[in-house]
Formats: structure tokens, C-alpha cells, sequence
């Protein structure tokens, strides 16, 4: 996404994305070897993604939304579903009917919580926060992707201030890791 884009707009953008890696995946035949790479794209796209949700998106929910504590809670807790499940398909072989599997399961609970997020949050926000405030969210998004980490840690702490420091250490070894092994690379 280009500078300067709000928050609202950048992460929406994000959900795009990680649609269209699923219809990729979805118009390969079951055990194809490039299912793995794409799930790997899926993987490194959703838990960047969601890092940033929860250093950044989440506390501004809680500040300014009314129910935010109970908006945010939900959210996060879709995310350890998420996260849970990214785990599990990260040790499955792409010919493992497991796979497929949790590659259906994965992808209803993303669709689950992009819904509640565009219908729900996203207007919530919209409706408190000045265009200014939604820009600066954006741009520390775009920030907090740079440095997250790209595989799943269920263990993670998924609130700030833990979140804030740790996630950028996770981030460079597994970018470290995914340099070596080729991962996240068409």
C-alpha cells in the first residue's frame, strides 16, 4: 500500500490480498507443491497483518470506540484461532489430506473475521476517529509489517506493551529464516 493511506484503507487492502492468494490456492489441484508456497504467502501475509492489528489497531479500538475492550478482546481472540490453525498447516505436507483440511478451515475463520471487521470495527472507528488519526494509524501499520514477524507464534504475547517489544526480534529471525530456506519467494 502507498503512503499516506489510512488505516481503514490499508488494512482492507490486506484482506484483498490474502482473498486472492486463497482463490489461487483454491484453482490448484489438491497436493500441488505450489499450494505449499501460496499457503506460505497466505501465512507470512496474515500474521504480519495481525501483528500490526494488535500493536496498533486494537489499542486505538479500545481508546476511542465505545465497547472497544469488548471489540478488541474478539478480535484478538479470532487471531489466536488463526494462529493456531497457521501453526498447524506450517508442518503439514502439501499431499497430506490435512492439509486441505485446515486450508478450508483457515480460510473460514479469516473470511469469518474480515466480515465483522469491514461491517463492524472498521465503521466504529470511521465514525470516531478524525481522517488524521486514521492516517497516523496507517502509516504506523505500515510500520509495524516492516518488522513482523512472518510465521505464526501462538505462544506470542498478542497485547502491548510485550507485543511492541518482542514481535521485531520474532520478526528478523524469521525473516533470517526465510532468506535461508527460500520461503515467502516466488
Amino acid at each position: 500500500m502507498a503512503q499516506g493511506v489510512d488505516v481503514i484503507a490499508e488494512l482492507t487492502a490486506d484482506h484483498r490480498e490474502v482473498e486472492d492468494l486463497f482463490g489461487r490456492i483454491e484453482a490448484l489441484p489438491s497436493g500441488h507443491r505450489d499450494r505449499r508456497k501460496l499457503a506460505d504467502e497466505v501465512t507470512i501475509e496474515l500474521v504480519r497483518h495481525s501483528v500490526a492489528e494488535e500493536q496498533h489497531l486494537y489499542p486505538a479500538v479500545r481508546e476511542h470506540v465505545a465497547g472497544g475492550n469488548t471489540m478488541a478482546d474478539k478480535e484478538i481472540a479470532d487471531h489466536s484461532r488463526v494462529e493456531e490453525t497457521l501453526k498447524r498447516l506450517e508442518s503439514c505436507d502439501v499431499d497430506d489430506p490435512e492439509f486441505d483440511r485446515l486450508l478450508v478451515a483457515l480460510k473460514n475463520e479469516v473470511t469469518s473475521h474480515v466480515e465483522d471487521e469491514e461491517s463492524n470495527l472498521f465503521p466504529a472507528l470511521r465514525a470516531v476517529c478524525s481522517q488524521t488519526t486514521l492516517d497516523k494509524l496507517g502509516e504506523k501499520i505500515r510500520m509495524a509489517k516492516k518488522t513482523a514477524p512472518t510465521r505464526p507464534h501462538p505462544a506470542a504475547p498478542d497485547t502491548p506493551p510485550a507485543n511492541k517489544m518482542l514481535a521485531p526480534g520474532a520478526g528478523l529471525v524469521d525473516r533470517v529464516r526465510d532468506f535461508v530456506t527460500g520461503r515467502g519467494k516466488s
